[in-house]
């Protein structure tokens, strides 16, 4: 964990516990060593630093490659581990970066919605995250924030100090038989296998 990861880190565990009071649910399911993905449902601009500082290592995040323009972000951001994606298009290449990071052992944190939610409710997942679990098998870690499109709803320019709770479920290990029956639906239907533990986790 380089030394700009620990210190972004360690002041979004302090606002958040003191601004959010910002609760993690079953920490314990965590996977902090090997390859591991960490799969979230999307609400709000809050859901990566919170979500991601629930690790107890440095992990890579995806953001839209525009967050990278400005002097500032652009040279912060790369040294928080963030991969610039193309929201414009199918951006494989974003993708193929984060099978390579898997594959050295590292950890990530991936939004299978794609986008953060409207109304609250949660989306059809995507094929992105399919596919990086059929090219590596890499265990994940369902996880679902609660409280954060309250605190930072998209669209709204207004942040609210609501209370924000993760909750972590129990990790989900793939094997070459969950890539049976191939088939052109195959990175859907993993992705949707993770959106579907994402939506059965609870505050209760």
């Amino acid at each position: 964990m380089n030394p700009y990861y620990w210190f972004c880190r360690s002041l979004i565990i302090l606002v958040g516990r003191i601004f959010f009071r910002l609760r993690v649910v079953h920490r314990e399911r965590m996977i902090n060593h090997g390859p591991a993905i960490l799969a979230s449902n999307h609400e709000s601009y809050l859901d990566p630093p919170l979500v991601g500082s629930v690790a107890d290592r440095a992990i890579f995040f995806l953001a839209r490659k525009t967050l990278l323009d400005g002097s500032f972000f652009g040279w912060l951001l790369p040294k928080l581990n963030v991969i610039p994606v193309d929201q414009e298009g199918n951006d494989r290449s974003a993708l193929k970066a984060l099978i390579r990071i898997l594959r050295a052992g590292e950890g990530t944190l991936v939004f299978p919605e794609g986008e953060r939610t409207l109304d609250g409710q949660l989306r059809p997942a995507l094929p992105g995250l399919g596919f990086v679990i059929a090219k590596t098998l890499a265990p994940v870690v369902p996880m679902r924030i609660f409280g954060a499109r309250q605190a930072w709803p998209r669209g709204s320019a207004r942040l609210r100090f609501c209370r924000v709770t993760v909750v972590v479920g129990e990790p989900i290990h793939f094997t070459a038989a969950d890539l049976q029956p191939p088939g052109k639906d195959l990175y859907l239907r993993l992705s949707q296998r993770v959106m579907d533990a994402i939506a059965a986790l609870s505050l209760d």
